[in-house]
């Protein structure tokens, strides 16, 4: 993988490139970030860039022996410890029994979670972890001679899973064997062993920008602008959660939107009932995306209300649409009375409520909000 591939971060990535360049890049990095945000794909990238022979001031090159085994993450210096569970009685439970599986999930998810990892691996209700075993390994391995001649890197995925056994990493950690880079993934670095912790260097990814979320959706999804701005809108930051909404969306939710509005306006039950039936249908994350996206443009008029500009990182049909809301002078309670409704129902429905009721009951509170109607109790 190389720096190209991860989506956004592109300060981050001069960061390393440049620390690589000075000779200043620190054998033990911690690279932390929220779900989505591309720390394994960054972590792998990093890793290419170091053992590639043609690297250039911006990447590795993508072509020579050691990028393309890399790629595939397959490289004999190249190694990979994450989550793992019980392979087979009487043996060790170590990341190198799933390592296909793992090669396999990374091509296709490389923004995956390890949630979705464990399924990937069909664990069932078993929890993954880093065992003291996948420790004694990762000890061994790192103190052989490299089998190309060049450097030997470590990327382990997610260093939270490794329990009090992380303790026999310290000395590598402190004093690795020379040209080791030892590379740690983590989304919860507070979740990480503090002796771990304080022996690396951490580098924090922000939460990805929305223009990059959404050019990269057009270019690797095929999604069209429209649809790539509106995703990318709600991912809040999150690359692996904006490949969720684009995929669980299957038309336009403007007119549904806008059908909503006119329904809430125009005092229009059939219309909000109508509405509330086809929502209920769909699948929970459709319903969840939808909602959001109400909730998205309610925000957008509240800001524009208190800001006076047009609202930002918005297709022009949208922000025409919230032009007129803003125009109706809905005031600042009852927007936050409706996102508080729609959110409380997105609540209801992550835990497996009834969908058709809890769809039909929230347009319900929100034709009274609208009206202006003290809701019953």
């Amino acid at each position: 993988m190389r720096f190209g591939d991860v989506v956004g971060q592109q300060e981050t990535k001069q960061g390393l490139i440049r620390m690589w360049e000075h000779n200043q890049l620190p054998h033990a990095i911690l690279i932390t970030g929220a779900e989505g945000t591309g720390g394994l794909p960054l972590g792998l990238a990093l890793a290419q860039y170091i053992m590639c022979e043609h690297r250039t001031e911006t990447d590795s090159c993508g072509v020579c022996a050691n990028c393309t085994k890399i790629t595939r993450l397959e490289h004999a210096d190249l190694h990979l410890s994450f989550p793992s569970t019980k392979w087979k009685e009487r043996h060790p439970t170590v990341s190198r029994n799933y390592i296909r599986e793992f090669r396999e999930f990374v091509k296709q998810t490389p923004y995956g979670t390890v949630y979705e990892w464990l399924q990937f691996i069909e664990a069932e209700n078993k929890q993954g972890n880093l065992s003291a075993d996948e420790c004694n390994e990762i000890l061994e391995r790192l103190n052989l001679k490299t089998y190309e001649g060049g450097s030997k890197v470590l990327v382990m995925w997610r260093p939270e899973y490794l329990g009090k056994e992380g303790n026999k990493l310290l000395k590598m950690i402190e004093e690795p064997p020379a040209n080791t880079f030892l590379i740690f993934v983590a989304e919860q670095p507070e979740d990480i062993l503090a002796t771990i912790r304080s022996r690396t260097q951490t580098i924090k990814l922000p939460p990805l920008k929305t223009n990059d979320i959404a050019d990269a959706l057009i270019r690797r999804s095929g999604t069209d602008t429209l649809q790539a701005a509106r995703v990318a809108a709600l991912a809040m930051g999150s690359y692996n959660r904006a490949l969720e909404y684009n995929h669980s969306t299957e038309n336009d939710l403007f007119e549904d939107v806008r059908k909503l509005f006119n329904g809430l306006y125009k005092n229009n039950g059939v219309d909000l009932t109508s509405l509330s039936e086809d929502w209920s249908k769909k699948g929970r994350e459709q319903q969840k995306f939808a909602l959001l996206y109400v909730v998205h443009l309610l925000e957008n008029a509240l800001r524009h209300t208190y800001l006076g500009n047009q609202p930002v990182n918005l297709p022009q049909v949208e922000a025409d649409f919230v032009s007129k809301l803003v125009a109706m002078h809905i005031e600042a309670e009852s927007i936050a009375a409706m996102v508080d409704t729609i959110t409380n129902t997105i609540y209801y429905i992550e835990r497996n409520a009834h969908q058709k009721t809890q769809m039909l009951a929230m347009m319900i509170r929100l034709h009274y909000i609208v009206q202006r109607k003290e809701i019953p109790v």
